[in-house]
């Protein structure tokens, strides 16, 4: 859902929590649960005109199709893929029965040249053909009509268990998590991006939160973050907005707890895991910042477009913040706004005003000129060259990723991570984030 829409009037896993009706029911009931909540900086799910269809067109014989861009670092890419079960925490989006918490995880890193392993693709067979169905997030988060889009054929620039590159020596590692319904590959291009620049990046899947998780023996877990139907109540739907996140944030710790020993059995302990950041778009934001918050091994992060709020009306209640904007944060964190309504200065946004209040670490706030917010995302490089093939959007392009270029918005989101976390984990500062820059005069800095 988008900041805009918050101010709009009004065993397992293949059961989905809302009934199966037609796609537009299913939307306008999930955006009747999150539409005025905090959490979409979530981003969550856009709704349609009251009582409005989807206008369906004819889907063509060949599904449109699109690719990532190279990574822009010195180094290939490799991927490692791994099944994470908690034993000591029972499913949270499942009550009542005995299942554990599980997890997917994805590591790209760096990886030694000349491999001849196949490039993986940005989502598996199955996860790409529920992401693009009626119940998944090109759907629920983009308004792309489902069906529209072979999804699966967009490959990523990575290769499954290439050996990691001798030469990058030492590897900082950070963390992503992404939006709410958003699977965790939904951030390829940046992802692949650091680490051709020598970072470990591990993505995390929030199960049953994502709108689909596929584990390894085939099982598809979707969206199960309600009971029935939604809650409409405010204060039921900032409970909700409280459980999401300390889920997210204990999925974020569990994960955290068990790279030492990915590193020993996997990467051969070349890993700092001293040097450990994180990055989140929208829900995924509020999840680095409140991670810091709880967890000091996390050393610095980058808020995309996530409030760090919980509410669940209309108006924003100070009594609704998190404890990482009451409290602020005694490291680095970068927030980074769009041009969408609610977003950019900080001084728009009470969550974010108060963490710029509350905190004692370095921060800073920048906006990008024309983006939306969805443009923080993989969908700012492929949406736009599926509109070229007839395969748009409900509301348009520019509603989805604005009107800014999206191989400047691309270069600028590569660029700031990197400047970020070279600076906070590699010492390295290329003072992009000292101020405006020549550069990329698209990035506009608040005071």
């Amino acid at each position: 859902m988008s900041r805009a829409a918050r101010r709009r009037p009004n065993g397992q896993s293949q059961v989905s929590a809302v009934p199966r009706t037609r796609t537009h029911n299913r939307r306008q009931v999930l955006t009747a649960a999150l539409a005025a909540s905090a959490l979409p900086a979530t981003g969550a799910i856009p709704s349609y005109a009251a009582g409005g269809r989807r206008t369906r067109t004819a889907l063509p014989a060949t599904l449109p199709t699109a690719r990532l861009p190279r990574p822009t670092g010195p180094f290939e890419v490799g991927c490692t893929v791994h099944h994470l079960v908690d034993p000591s925490r029972a499913e949270p989006w499942l009550p009542g029965t005995t299942a554990r918490r599980e997890l997917m995880i994805s590591v790209r890193y760096p990886a030694a040249p000349g491999g001849s392993g196949r490039r993986e693709p940005q989502m598996t067979a199955a996860a790409a053909a529920h992401f693009g169905g009626a119940e998944g997030a090109a759907a629920l988060n983009l308004g792309m009509a489902p069906g529209s889009v072979d999804w699966g054929a967009t490959l990523s620039h990575a290769r499954r268990d290439a050996p990691v590159a001798a030469r990058a020596g030492r590897l900082p590692v950070v963390l992503y998590s992404g939006r709410l319904g958003d699977p965790r590959t939904w951030n390829t291009a940046l992802v692949d991006d650091l680490a051709s620049h020598g970072y470990t990046v591990v993505t995390i899947d929030h199960t049953y939160e994502a709108t689909e998780v596929e584990f390894p023996d085939g099982r598809l877990a979707t969206m199960r973050i309600f009971d029935g139907a939604p809650p409409s109540d405010p204060d039921v739907l900032s409970a909700l907005l409280r459980k999401i996140m300390a889920v997210r944030v204990a999925d974020t710790r569990f994960v955290l707890d068990r790279l030492p020993e990915l590193n020993r059995t996997r990467f051969g302990n070349v890993l700092d895991l001293r040097r450990t950041g994180m990055f989140g778009h929208s829900a995924g934001g509020f999840t680095a910042a409140q991670t810091m918050h709880d967890d000091r091994r996390v050393r610095a992060g980058i808020n995309m477009d996530g409030q760090m709020d919980y509410v669940g009306g209309e108006v924003p209640d100070g009594s609704r913040l998190s404890t990482v904007a009451t409290d602020g944060l005694d490291r680095p964190l970068l927030l980074m706004g769009t041009a969408g309504e609610g977003s950019g200065d900080y001084r728009q946004q009470p969550s974010w005003a108060a963490f710029w209040k509350n905190t004692r670490g370095w921060r800073a706030d920048v906006t990008l000129t024309g983006s939306r917010h969805a443009s923080y995302t993989d969908a700012e490089l492929l949406l736009p060259q599926l509109a070229r093939q007839s395969a748009e959007q409900d509301g348009g392009l520019a509603e989805a990723v604005g009107t800014v270029r999206p191989d400047r918005a691309a270069a600028a989101s590569r660029a700031y991570a990197a400047s970020f976390f070279g600076r906070w984990l590699r010492g390295h500062d290329d003072c992009l984030l000292d101020g405006p820059s020549a550069r990329f005069p698209e990035m506009v800095f608040t005071p």
